[in-house]
């Protein structure tokens, strides 16, 4: 059964989407907690989500970003406002589609549909699958995976653009700035300590993988992919 986060804070206009989508066979999860959207994308793994834009706290562009950050599922606003640049906003920011309020359910249900079918089902793209390699190490952006020999590791979507920087600039360094700017779209909100959190798990998917020293830092830079294993052998 496929599922639908709703990420709406009117709780009459939640319930009732709720009510509509499930009975047609889709499960609907209710954000209740409206700073932490993140906690209930993660815990239920939506395959499309209905967000409005105007949320407490951080607004439906920001969540959106946040999503985008991890997951290529259909994100479709559904919103009050009626201005274009509200629908551009929304596309602009990771968005799939825009429903304006007041809204009818069948309309709803005929855009989700839609892109569960353009995202998974028959309309889904056949495009061949992406393949970054190098020296016996594989990574697979889209299927957020990584594998040396038969080993493999499940990547989180910031773990794979970062060790996918590293692959492309490869035997060159991926500074500190390029990487932020691949990671999020304004670096003046990130924290310095971000970007080395990320670093450290990267480097903890790689020693998984039996591959300790992959990831160089130097010094006042950037970091640099260390290929120094033999290609498809032991270390």
């Amino acid at each position: 059964m496929q599922t639908i986060m709703i990420v709406e804070d009117d709780p009459k206009i939640a319930e009732h989407l709720q009510g509509y989508i499930q009975k047609y066979g889709f499960q609907a999860v209710k954000v209740t907690d409206f700073h932490a959207v993140m906690d209930t994308f993660h815990a239920h793994s939506p395959d499309l989500v209905l967000l409005d834009i105007n949320l407490p706290s951080y607004d439906g562009y920001y969540w959106c970003r946040q999503i985008r950050k991890e997951s290529i599922c259909p994100v479709i606003f559904i919103s009050a406002r009626i201005g274009e640049m509200d629908q551009v906003m929304a596309l602009e920011n990771g968005g799939d589609d825009f429903i304006t309020k007041p809204f009818s359910a069948e309309v709803v249900m005929a855009k989700i549909r839609s892109q569960l079918r353009r995202t998974y089902g028959e309309y889904a793209s056949k495009a061949q699958e992406r393949v970054l390699e190098r020296d016996g190490l594989k990574l697979f952006p889209e299927r957020l995976e990584m594998t040396y020999q038969a080993n493999t590791v499940s990547l989180s979507k910031n773990e794979a653009d970062i060790i996918e920087s590293l692959l492309d600039r490869y035997p060159r360094v991926a500074g500190r700035e390029d990487l932020l700017e691949k990671l999020w779209d304004d670096q003046s909100y990130v924290d310095e300590n971000t970007l080395n959190v990320n670093i450290t798990r990267v480097r903890k998917k790689f020693q998984q993988l039996g591959l300790p020293d992959a990831v160089e830092t130097v010094r006042g830079t950037g970091y640099r992919l260390n290929v120094s294993w033999p290609a498809g052998g032991k270390r």
